[in-house]
């Protein structure tokens, strides 16, 4: 698990906000190619200058952590969208604490996941007339975020992931992307961050990981926080509250960093 039912992401740094006060998520439904239909949550920036975000959640999928995520992007300027992944196991309605996530997230498929993170981004597109976008994922978000830069289909154009798994052998798991053996595939920006305690993802994955970035002549960065664990992007925990505020001005950058649409 990532984050606590209650958590809440991080403020922006101080100076990112681009308008003042928030900008309300709306709550709508997607369907993507495969006729598949579920909940997504979006946000659209008064004063957008950069990439709109695509918002992969951890393992329990879309829930107010990540409504509220859109708006943080939206209110730097990014419109944004969050999906969340079991509309074909468990519909779109709104979930509780008591969801159990497990046998649905044993039920994805890499392919799933990826139709829908395109039908959010072409939701995006044609909501806000954006043209250029960038995934950012968490966790189990996090790694389908970085293996997204895989395939051209997707309309990306950069990828971000919080401490996404990279190698699924490690919990025996054959429907996620195996990042260590496969990273060299990636074909776009990417930003990777990581807490250096965070068992989960050893320094030794990180190292292959950035070997395969390497290889494939991609721009990135791959950021490891000293002592902060698997889900430091939390705003409850306030002894990660360093290595958040430099995550999010990293990403905020790596954005800026795109093309600008015209």
């Amino acid at each position: 698990m990532c984050f606590e039912f209650d958590a809440l992401p991080p403020e922006l740094p101080a100076g990112r906000a681009v308008i003042a006060g928030g900008a309300a998520a709306e709550s709508l439904t997607v369907t993507a190619a495969d006729g598949n239909e579920f909940a997504a949550a979006l946000a659209e920036s008064p004063a957008p200058r950069g990439p709109g975000v695509v918002i992969l959640p951890d393992v329990r999928g879309l829930y107010r952590f990540y409504v509220e995520l859109t708006e943080r992007f939206a209110a730097a300027g990014h419109h944004a969208i969050a999906f969340d992944y079991f509309g074909r196991t468990a519909g779109t309605a709104e979930r509780g604490e008591d969801f159990d996530y497990k046998p649905h997230v044993d039920g994805t498929t890499i392919a799933g996941v990826q139709a829908d993170l395109k039908a959010a981004r072409e939701a995006l597109a044609e909501r806000t007339g954006a043209t250029l976008f960038a995934s950012v994922g968490f966790c189990f978000g996090g790694g389908h975020s970085f293996w997204a830069g895989a395939n051209p289909d997707l309309g990306l154009d950069a990828v971000v992931g919080f401490y996404g798994g990279l190698n699924p052998a490690r919990r025996g798991i054959e429907n996620r992307p195996n990042l260590v053996e496969d990273a060299e595939q990636i074909k776009l920006p990417v930003l990777g961050l990581f807490g250096e305690a965070d068992e989960s993802i050893p320094a030794e994955d990180l190292s292959a990981f950035d070997a395969g970035l390497e290889r494939a002549g991609v721009e990135h960065e791959i950021v490891s926080y000293p002592g902060a664990p698997h889900s430091f992007f939390d705003r409850k925990q306030e002894e990660f509250a360093e290595a958040s505020t430099d995550a999010w001005t990293r990403v905020l950058d790596f954005l800026a960093a795109e093309p600008v649409e015209a």
